[in-house]
Protein backbone atom coordinates (compact mmCIF):
# COMPACT_ATOMS: atom_id res chain seq x y z
CA UNK A 1 0.00 0.00 0.00
CA UNK A 2 2.56 2.22 0.87
CA UNK A 3 4.70 1.76 -2.32
CA UNK A 4 1.91 2.21 -4.62
CA UNK A 5 0.96 5.37 -2.84
CA UNK A 6 4.73 6.84 -3.11
CA UNK A 7 4.32 4.81 -6.90
CA UNK A 8 1.44 7.40 -7.63
CA UNK A 9 2.99 10.53 -5.46
CA UNK A 10 6.11 10.12 -7.70
CA UNK A 11 4.09 10.05 -10.75
CA UNK A 12 1.53 13.40 -9.96
CA UNK A 13 4.07 14.79 -7.66
CA UNK A 14 3.63 18.25 -9.59
CA UNK A 15 0.04 18.58 -9.46
CA UNK A 16 0.00 17.06 -5.78
CA UNK A 17 2.36 19.51 -4.44
CA UNK A 18 0.50 22.10 -6.67
CA UNK A 19 -3.07 21.31 -4.94
CA UNK A 20 -1.30 21.31 -1.67
CA UNK A 21 0.32 24.47 -2.20
CA UNK A 22 -2.59 25.52 -3.73
CA UNK A 23 -4.45 24.89 -0.52
CA UNK A 24 -2.20 26.56 1.52
CA UNK A 25 -2.56 29.59 -0.84
CA UNK A 26 -6.59 29.57 -0.80
CA UNK A 27 -6.00 29.24 3.07
CA UNK A 28 -4.07 32.47 3.36
CA UNK A 29 -6.22 34.27 0.76
CA UNK A 30 -9.37 32.98 2.56
CA UNK A 31 -8.22 34.22 6.62
CA UNK A 32 -6.49 37.31 5.40
CA UNK A 33 -9.63 38.23 3.59
CA UNK A 34 -12.17 37.34 6.16
CA UNK A 35 -9.88 38.69 8.93
CA UNK A 36 -10.08 42.27 7.04
CA UNK A 37 -13.48 41.81 6.24
CA UNK A 38 -14.28 41.51 10.38
CA UNK A 39 -11.69 43.92 11.54
CA UNK A 40 -10.42 46.82 9.47
CA UNK A 41 -12.89 46.52 6.36
CA UNK A 42 -15.90 45.72 7.47
CA UNK A 43 -18.31 47.85 5.70
CA UNK A 44 -21.12 46.21 2.95
CA UNK A 45 -19.35 48.64 0.37
CA UNK A 46 -17.81 47.00 -2.61
CA UNK A 47 -14.91 49.01 -1.88
CA UNK A 48 -14.37 47.74 1.29
CA UNK A 49 -15.30 44.26 -0.27
CA UNK A 50 -12.49 45.10 -3.27
CA UNK A 51 -9.64 46.03 -0.72
CA UNK A 52 -10.02 43.43 1.42
CA UNK A 53 -9.66 41.26 -1.72
CA UNK A 54 -6.72 42.99 -3.06
CA UNK A 55 -5.04 42.60 0.51
CA UNK A 56 -5.51 39.03 0.81
CA UNK A 57 -4.12 38.82 -2.80
CA UNK A 58 -0.90 40.53 -2.02
CA UNK A 59 -0.53 37.89 1.09
CA UNK A 60 -1.47 34.68 -0.99
CA UNK A 61 1.01 35.59 -3.93
CA UNK A 62 3.81 36.12 -1.85
CA UNK A 63 3.21 33.03 -0.16
CA UNK A 64 2.47 31.25 -3.45
CA UNK A 65 5.71 32.28 -5.21
CA UNK A 66 7.72 30.71 -2.78
CA UNK A 67 5.85 27.95 -2.07
CA UNK A 68 5.30 27.12 -5.88
CA UNK A 69 9.06 28.23 -6.57
CA UNK A 70 10.62 25.56 -4.08
CA UNK A 71 8.00 22.59 -3.63
CA UNK A 72 5.64 22.34 -7.06
CA UNK A 73 7.95 23.39 -9.87
CA UNK A 74 11.81 23.24 -8.49
CA UNK A 75 12.83 26.30 -10.11
CA UNK A 76 16.69 26.70 -8.63
CA UNK A 77 16.74 30.22 -10.92
CA UNK A 78 18.95 33.07 -9.50
CA UNK A 79 20.37 36.38 -9.56
CA UNK A 80 18.42 38.03 -12.96
CA UNK A 81 16.84 34.69 -14.11
CA UNK A 82 14.97 34.65 -10.84
CA UNK A 83 13.73 38.12 -11.12
CA UNK A 84 12.40 37.26 -14.45
CA UNK A 85 10.55 34.44 -13.04
CA UNK A 86 9.39 36.69 -10.02
CA UNK A 87 8.06 39.08 -12.71
CA UNK A 88 6.31 36.34 -14.75
CA UNK A 89 4.80 35.05 -12.06
CA UNK A 90 3.38 38.47 -10.84
CA UNK A 91 1.98 39.13 -13.86
CA UNK A 92 0.53 35.95 -14.53
CA UNK A 93 -1.21 36.74 -10.82
CA UNK A 94 -2.41 40.29 -11.23
CA UNK A 95 -4.00 39.03 -14.57
CA UNK A 96 -6.17 36.03 -12.39
CA UNK A 97 -6.60 39.31 -9.70
CA UNK A 98 -8.75 41.26 -12.21
CA UNK A 99 -10.39 38.06 -13.36
CA UNK A 100 -11.28 37.30 -9.59
CA UNK A 101 -12.40 40.99 -9.06
CA UNK A 102 -14.86 40.60 -12.06
CA UNK A 103 -15.84 37.61 -10.72
CA UNK A 104 -16.64 38.33 -6.65
CA UNK A 105 -18.56 41.56 -8.53
CA UNK A 106 -20.66 39.96 -10.73
CA UNK A 107 -21.25 36.96 -7.59
CA UNK A 108 -21.86 40.18 -5.37
CA UNK A 109 -23.77 42.85 -7.04
CA UNK A 110 -26.14 41.47 -9.79
CA UNK A 111 -26.27 38.03 -8.53
CA UNK A 112 -26.18 38.99 -4.62
CA UNK A 113 -24.31 36.37 -3.08
CA UNK A 114 -22.38 36.55 0.06
CA UNK A 115 -19.37 37.81 -0.52
CA UNK A 116 -17.89 34.77 1.42
CA UNK A 117 -19.01 32.24 -0.24
CA UNK A 118 -18.51 33.92 -3.45
CA UNK A 119 -14.67 33.87 -2.89
CA UNK A 120 -14.57 30.49 -2.05
CA UNK A 121 -16.35 29.86 -5.41
CA UNK A 122 -14.07 32.55 -7.28
CA UNK A 123 -10.78 30.30 -5.74
CA UNK A 124 -11.68 27.33 -7.50
CA UNK A 125 -11.24 28.86 -11.12
CA UNK A 126 -8.15 31.06 -9.47
CA UNK A 127 -6.23 28.27 -8.61
CA UNK A 128 -7.25 26.24 -11.43
CA UNK A 129 -5.96 29.41 -13.82
CA UNK A 130 -2.74 29.94 -11.60
CA UNK A 131 -1.86 26.50 -12.49
CA UNK A 132 -1.76 26.44 -15.97
CA UNK A 133 -0.24 30.51 -16.59
CA UNK A 134 2.67 28.98 -13.90
CA UNK A 135 3.43 25.76 -16.27
CA UNK A 136 3.10 27.58 -19.49
CA UNK A 137 4.70 31.09 -18.51
CA UNK A 138 6.77 31.26 -15.52
CA UNK A 139 8.54 28.13 -14.43
CA UNK A 140 9.33 26.87 -18.05
CA UNK A 141 12.89 25.31 -17.08
CA UNK A 142 13.17 21.71 -17.93
CA UNK A 143 13.20 18.97 -14.80
CA UNK A 144 15.76 16.85 -14.97
CA UNK A 145 14.47 13.37 -15.15
CA UNK A 146 15.66 10.96 -12.09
Amino acid sequence: MLKKASSIYKKYKEIINYLVVGVLTTIVSIAVFYLCRITILKGDSQIDIQISNIISWLFSVHFAFIANKRYVFESVKKGKEKIVELIKFDLSRVSTLLIEMICMWILTEPLSIDDKISKLVVQVIVIALNYVFSKLFVFTHKKIKN
